[in-house]
Protein backbone atom coordinates (compact mmCIF):
# COMPACT_ATOMS: atom_id res chain seq x y z
CA UNK A 1 0.00 0.00 0.00
CA UNK A 2 1.30 3.47 -0.98
CA UNK A 3 1.19 6.36 1.50
CA UNK A 4 1.35 9.96 0.26
CA UNK A 5 0.89 11.89 3.54
CA UNK A 6 3.68 14.19 4.66
CA UNK A 7 3.77 12.37 8.03
CA UNK A 8 3.12 8.71 7.34
CA UNK A 9 0.77 6.81 9.62
CA UNK A 10 2.32 4.38 12.10
CA UNK A 11 1.72 1.37 9.86
CA UNK A 12 3.77 3.00 7.07
CA UNK A 13 6.77 4.01 9.17
CA UNK A 14 9.92 1.89 9.17
CA UNK A 15 9.93 -0.85 11.78
CA UNK A 16 12.87 0.74 13.62
CA UNK A 17 10.91 3.99 14.04
CA UNK A 18 7.93 2.14 15.42
CA UNK A 19 10.14 0.25 17.90
CA UNK A 20 11.70 3.53 19.07
CA UNK A 21 8.23 5.06 19.49
CA UNK A 22 7.10 2.08 21.54
CA UNK A 23 10.21 2.26 23.75
CA UNK A 24 9.64 5.97 24.29
CA UNK A 25 6.04 5.29 25.29
CA UNK A 26 7.13 2.64 27.80
CA UNK A 27 9.66 5.07 29.33
CA UNK A 28 7.04 7.80 29.57
CA UNK A 29 4.48 5.42 31.12
CA UNK A 30 7.04 4.26 33.69
CA UNK A 31 7.94 7.83 34.67
CA UNK A 32 4.25 8.75 34.90
CA UNK A 33 3.46 5.75 37.09
CA UNK A 34 6.40 6.54 39.40
CA UNK A 35 5.31 10.17 39.66
CA UNK A 36 1.73 9.11 40.38
CA UNK A 37 2.88 6.81 43.17
CA UNK A 38 5.03 9.60 44.62
CA UNK A 39 2.12 12.05 44.49
CA UNK A 40 -0.15 9.49 46.16
CA UNK A 41 2.34 9.11 49.01
CA UNK A 42 2.72 12.86 49.41
CA UNK A 43 -1.03 13.19 49.99
CA UNK A 44 -0.84 10.78 52.94
CA UNK A 45 -0.39 12.08 56.47
CA UNK A 46 1.10 9.76 59.07
CA UNK A 47 0.67 10.37 62.80
CA UNK A 48 3.80 9.16 64.56
CA UNK A 49 3.49 8.73 68.33
CA UNK A 50 6.67 7.87 70.24
CA UNK A 51 9.89 9.46 68.99
CA UNK A 52 12.51 7.76 71.14
CA UNK A 53 15.78 6.20 69.99
CA UNK A 54 13.96 4.05 67.46
CA UNK A 55 10.90 6.12 66.63
CA UNK A 56 12.83 9.29 65.84
CA UNK A 57 14.80 7.65 63.05
CA UNK A 58 11.73 5.85 61.73
CA UNK A 59 9.73 9.07 61.50
CA UNK A 60 12.65 10.76 59.73
CA UNK A 61 12.65 8.03 57.09
CA UNK A 62 8.93 8.45 56.46
CA UNK A 63 9.63 12.13 55.80
CA UNK A 64 12.52 11.27 53.47
CA UNK A 65 10.18 9.04 51.49
CA UNK A 66 7.60 11.76 50.91
CA UNK A 67 5.08 11.23 53.69
CA UNK A 68 3.75 14.10 55.76
CA UNK A 69 4.30 13.32 59.45
CA UNK A 70 2.42 14.73 62.45
CA UNK A 71 4.62 13.85 65.42
CA UNK A 72 4.03 13.59 69.15
CA UNK A 73 6.23 12.63 72.08
CA UNK A 74 6.35 13.57 75.75
CA UNK A 75 9.97 14.64 75.27
CA UNK A 76 10.51 18.20 74.08
CA UNK A 77 13.94 17.27 72.71
CA UNK A 78 12.45 14.43 70.65
CA UNK A 79 9.75 16.74 69.26
CA UNK A 80 12.30 19.40 68.36
CA UNK A 81 14.43 16.84 66.54
CA UNK A 82 11.41 15.58 64.59
CA UNK A 83 10.54 19.16 63.64
CA UNK A 84 14.09 19.69 62.38
CA UNK A 85 13.53 16.79 59.97
CA UNK A 86 10.31 18.35 58.67
CA UNK A 87 7.63 16.83 60.90
CA UNK A 88 4.61 18.81 62.07
CA UNK A 89 4.50 19.12 65.86
CA UNK A 90 1.35 17.80 67.55
CA UNK A 91 0.26 18.81 71.05
CA UNK A 92 -1.00 15.34 71.99
CA UNK A 93 -1.47 11.85 70.62
CA UNK A 94 -5.07 12.74 69.77
CA UNK A 95 -3.93 15.88 67.97
CA UNK A 96 -1.45 13.83 65.94
CA UNK A 97 -4.09 11.28 64.98
CA UNK A 98 -6.69 13.87 63.95
CA UNK A 99 -6.93 13.94 60.17
CA UNK A 100 -4.20 11.31 59.69
CA UNK A 101 -4.47 8.55 57.12
CA UNK A 102 -2.41 6.21 59.30
CA UNK A 103 -1.11 6.14 62.88
CA UNK A 104 2.28 4.62 63.78
CA UNK A 105 3.09 4.03 67.44
CA UNK A 106 6.48 3.19 68.97
CA UNK A 107 5.93 3.02 72.73
CA UNK A 108 7.70 1.41 75.70
CA UNK A 109 5.21 -1.25 76.85
CA UNK A 110 1.80 -2.81 76.32
CA UNK A 111 0.12 -0.62 78.93
CA UNK A 112 1.22 2.50 77.05
CA UNK A 113 -0.01 1.14 73.71
CA UNK A 114 -3.42 0.18 75.09
CA UNK A 115 -3.80 3.51 76.90
CA UNK A 116 -2.86 5.66 73.89
CA UNK A 117 -5.18 3.88 71.47
CA UNK A 118 -8.15 3.59 73.84
CA UNK A 119 -7.74 7.01 75.38
CA UNK A 120 -6.76 9.15 72.40
CA UNK A 121 -6.38 7.51 69.00
CA UNK A 122 -9.69 5.68 68.48
CA UNK A 123 -11.74 8.79 69.12
CA UNK A 124 -9.60 11.13 67.01
CA UNK A 125 -8.67 9.09 63.95
CA UNK A 126 -10.48 9.41 60.64
CA UNK A 127 -12.84 6.57 59.72
CA UNK A 128 -10.84 4.02 57.77
CA UNK A 129 -7.46 5.11 59.15
CA UNK A 130 -4.79 2.42 59.37
CA UNK A 131 -3.02 1.71 62.68
CA UNK A 132 0.50 0.29 62.89
CA UNK A 133 1.95 -0.49 66.31
CA UNK A 134 5.71 -1.00 66.02
CA UNK A 135 6.31 -1.30 69.77
CA UNK A 136 7.59 -4.54 71.28
CA UNK A 137 4.85 -5.66 73.69
CA UNK A 138 3.22 -8.84 74.96
CA UNK A 139 1.22 -10.91 72.49
CA UNK A 140 -2.00 -10.81 74.53
CA UNK A 141 -2.11 -7.01 74.65
CA UNK A 142 -1.31 -6.74 70.94
CA UNK A 143 -4.21 -9.01 70.09
CA UNK A 144 -6.56 -7.18 72.45
CA UNK A 145 -5.72 -3.76 70.99
CA UNK A 146 -6.12 -5.00 67.41
CA UNK A 147 -9.47 -6.59 68.27
CA UNK A 148 -10.67 -3.31 69.79
CA UNK A 149 -9.53 -1.37 66.71
CA UNK A 150 -11.24 -3.86 64.39
CA UNK A 151 -14.49 -3.60 66.36
CA UNK A 152 -14.39 0.16 65.71
CA UNK A 153 -13.92 -0.31 61.97
CA UNK A 154 -10.16 0.27 61.74
CA UNK A 155 -7.51 -1.92 60.13
CA UNK A 156 -4.52 -2.53 62.40
CA UNK A 157 -1.28 -4.49 62.43
CA UNK A 158 1.32 -5.21 65.07
CA UNK A 159 4.71 -4.64 63.42
CA UNK A 160 7.64 -4.86 65.86
CA UNK A 161 11.10 -4.30 64.46
CA UNK A 162 14.53 -5.88 64.40
CA UNK A 163 17.75 -4.04 63.66
CA UNK A 164 18.42 -1.53 66.43
CA UNK A 165 19.06 2.21 66.40
CA UNK A 166 21.45 2.20 63.44
CA UNK A 167 18.89 0.37 61.28
CA UNK A 168 16.11 2.71 62.43
CA UNK A 169 18.20 5.71 61.37
CA UNK A 170 19.33 4.06 58.14
CA UNK A 171 15.90 2.78 57.08
CA UNK A 172 17.05 -0.85 57.10
CA UNK A 173 14.80 -2.33 59.79
CA UNK A 174 13.07 -5.70 59.49
CA UNK A 175 9.35 -5.61 60.31
CA UNK A 176 7.53 -8.71 61.56
CA UNK A 177 3.86 -8.05 60.90
CA UNK A 178 0.73 -9.56 62.40
CA UNK A 179 -2.76 -8.87 61.03
CA UNK A 180 -5.16 -9.71 58.23
CA UNK A 181 -3.95 -9.97 54.64
CA UNK A 182 -5.81 -6.76 53.77
CA UNK A 183 -4.30 -4.81 56.69
CA UNK A 184 -0.83 -6.11 55.84
CA UNK A 185 -1.10 -4.96 52.22
CA UNK A 186 -2.19 -1.48 53.35
CA UNK A 187 0.65 -1.29 55.88
CA UNK A 188 3.42 -2.61 53.63
CA UNK A 189 4.21 0.63 51.71
CA UNK A 190 4.49 2.61 54.95
CA UNK A 191 6.69 0.00 56.61
CA UNK A 192 8.82 -0.33 53.48
CA UNK A 193 9.66 3.37 53.76
CA UNK A 194 11.32 2.58 57.09
CA UNK A 195 12.87 -0.82 56.48
CA UNK A 196 14.54 -3.28 54.16
CA UNK A 197 12.27 -6.26 54.90
CA UNK A 198 8.55 -6.44 55.68
CA UNK A 199 7.40 -9.98 56.49
CA UNK A 200 3.83 -11.09 57.18
CA UNK A 201 3.96 -13.42 60.18
CA UNK A 202 0.25 -14.29 60.23
CA UNK A 203 -2.74 -13.09 62.23
CA UNK A 204 -3.01 -10.44 64.92
CA UNK A 205 -0.23 -10.67 67.50
CA UNK A 206 1.98 -12.90 65.39
CA UNK A 207 4.40 -10.06 64.72
CA UNK A 208 5.02 -9.84 68.46
CA UNK A 209 5.31 -13.62 68.69
CA UNK A 210 7.98 -13.62 65.98
CA UNK A 211 9.85 -10.74 67.63
CA UNK A 212 10.08 -12.25 71.09
CA UNK A 213 11.04 -15.68 69.72
CA UNK A 214 13.76 -14.08 67.60
CA UNK A 215 15.12 -12.02 70.48
CA UNK A 216 15.08 -14.92 72.89
CA UNK A 217 17.26 -16.76 70.39
CA UNK A 218 19.51 -13.70 70.05
CA UNK A 219 19.85 -13.26 73.82
CA UNK A 220 20.73 -16.91 74.42
CA UNK A 221 23.12 -16.98 71.46
CA UNK A 222 24.97 -13.90 72.69
CA UNK A 223 25.43 -15.45 76.13
CA UNK A 224 26.85 -18.60 74.51
CA UNK A 225 29.12 -16.51 72.26
CA UNK A 226 30.41 -14.52 75.24
CA UNK A 227 31.08 -17.55 77.40
CA UNK A 228 32.96 -19.36 74.62
CA UNK A 229 35.22 -16.35 73.97
CA UNK A 230 35.82 -16.08 77.72
CA UNK A 231 36.69 -19.77 77.91
CA UNK A 232 38.94 -19.51 74.83
CA UNK A 233 41.00 -16.81 76.54
CA UNK A 234 41.28 -18.94 79.71
CA UNK A 235 42.64 -21.71 77.50
CA UNK A 236 45.24 -19.31 76.03
CA UNK A 237 43.51 -19.33 72.65
CA UNK A 238 43.82 -15.92 70.96
CA UNK A 239 40.35 -14.34 70.42
CA UNK A 240 41.14 -13.41 66.80
CA UNK A 241 42.30 -16.95 66.08
CA UNK A 242 39.17 -18.37 67.69
CA UNK A 243 37.04 -15.96 65.64
CA UNK A 244 38.82 -16.93 62.41
CA UNK A 245 38.08 -20.59 63.10
CA UNK A 246 34.57 -20.41 64.56
CA UNK A 247 33.25 -17.83 62.08
CA UNK A 248 33.71 -20.35 59.25
CA UNK A 249 32.80 -23.44 61.26
CA UNK A 250 29.70 -24.97 62.80
CA UNK A 251 29.77 -22.54 65.74
CA UNK A 252 29.15 -19.54 63.47
CA UNK A 253 26.29 -17.21 64.45
CA UNK A 254 25.21 -13.59 63.94
CA UNK A 255 26.46 -12.79 67.45
CA UNK A 256 29.85 -14.09 66.39
CA UNK A 257 30.33 -12.71 62.88
CA UNK A 258 28.26 -9.51 62.85
CA UNK A 259 28.26 -8.38 66.49
CA UNK A 260 31.36 -9.87 68.09
CA UNK A 261 31.51 -9.08 71.83
CA UNK A 262 35.33 -8.87 71.84
CA UNK A 263 36.82 -5.44 71.00
CA UNK A 264 38.94 -5.39 67.86
CA UNK A 265 37.64 -8.72 66.56
CA UNK A 266 35.26 -9.00 63.61
CA UNK A 267 33.30 -6.09 62.07
CA UNK A 268 32.82 -2.83 63.96
CA UNK A 269 30.41 -3.35 66.85
CA UNK A 270 29.48 -1.71 70.19
CA UNK A 271 32.30 -3.66 71.87
CA UNK A 272 34.68 -1.36 69.97
CA UNK A 273 33.00 1.67 71.54
CA UNK A 274 33.05 0.70 75.21
CA UNK A 275 29.79 -1.22 74.75
CA UNK A 276 27.91 2.03 74.13
CA UNK A 277 25.06 2.28 71.62
CA UNK A 278 23.63 -0.80 69.96
CA UNK A 279 20.98 -2.81 71.83
CA UNK A 280 20.78 -2.00 75.52
CA UNK A 281 20.88 -4.65 78.24
CA UNK A 282 17.60 -3.27 79.59
CA UNK A 283 15.85 -3.73 76.24
CA UNK A 284 17.15 -7.28 75.85
CA UNK A 285 15.93 -8.04 79.37
CA UNK A 286 12.50 -6.61 78.52
CA UNK A 287 12.24 -8.85 75.44
CA UNK A 288 13.43 -11.92 77.33
CA UNK A 289 10.83 -11.32 80.03
CA UNK A 290 8.12 -11.05 77.37
CA UNK A 291 9.37 -14.29 75.80
CA UNK A 292 9.52 -16.31 79.00
CA UNK A 293 6.12 -14.99 80.13
CA UNK A 294 4.61 -16.02 76.79
CA UNK A 295 6.28 -19.42 77.08
CA UNK A 296 4.77 -19.93 80.53
CA UNK A 297 1.29 -19.02 79.26
CA UNK A 298 1.40 -21.64 76.49
CA UNK A 299 3.39 -24.28 78.38
CA UNK A 300 6.54 -24.06 76.23
CA UNK A 301 9.82 -25.30 77.72
CA UNK A 302 12.53 -22.63 77.32
CA UNK A 303 15.44 -23.47 79.64
CA UNK A 304 17.97 -21.48 77.59
CA UNK A 305 15.62 -18.50 77.46
CA UNK A 306 15.10 -18.66 81.22
CA UNK A 307 18.85 -18.85 81.83
CA UNK A 308 19.50 -15.89 79.49
CA UNK A 309 16.85 -13.81 81.28
CA UNK A 310 18.45 -14.53 84.67
CA UNK A 311 21.92 -13.55 83.43
CA UNK A 312 20.75 -10.29 81.83
CA UNK A 313 18.81 -9.48 85.00
CA UNK A 314 22.05 -9.91 86.95
CA UNK A 315 23.87 -7.63 84.52
CA UNK A 316 21.14 -4.99 84.77
CA UNK A 317 21.25 -5.23 88.58
CA UNK A 318 24.92 -4.22 88.38
CA UNK A 319 23.88 -0.87 86.90
CA UNK A 320 24.55 -1.80 83.28
CA UNK A 321 21.01 -1.64 81.84
CA UNK A 322 21.97 1.19 79.48
CA UNK A 323 25.03 -0.42 77.89
CA UNK A 324 25.05 -2.85 74.98
CA UNK A 325 23.95 -6.41 75.67
CA UNK A 326 27.25 -7.86 74.42
CA UNK A 327 28.73 -6.47 77.66
CA UNK A 328 27.72 -9.89 78.99
CA UNK A 329 31.27 -11.05 78.22
CA UNK A 330 32.76 -8.74 80.87
CA UNK A 331 30.41 -10.06 83.53
CA UNK A 332 31.27 -13.64 82.62
CA UNK A 333 34.96 -12.79 82.84
CA UNK A 334 34.48 -11.18 86.23
CA UNK A 335 35.44 -7.69 85.10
Amino acid sequence: MLCFRRTPPARCRPLSDRIRAAQEYVRFAGKYAKLSRRNAIMTQTIAFIGLGNMGGGMAANLLKNGYAVRAFDLSEDALAKAESHGAIRASSAADAATGADAVVTMLPAGKHVESVYAGEVYGAANPGALFLDCSTIDVATARRVIEAATDRGFDMVDAPVSGGIAAANGGTLTFMVGGTDAAFEKAKPILSAMGKAVIHAGGAGNGQAAKICNNMLLGATMVATCETFAMARKLDLDPQTFYDISSVSSGQSWSMTSYCPVPGVGPQSPSDNGYQGGFAVGLMLKDLKLATEAAALVGASVPMGNAAEALYQLLANQGEAGRDFSLMIEMLEGK
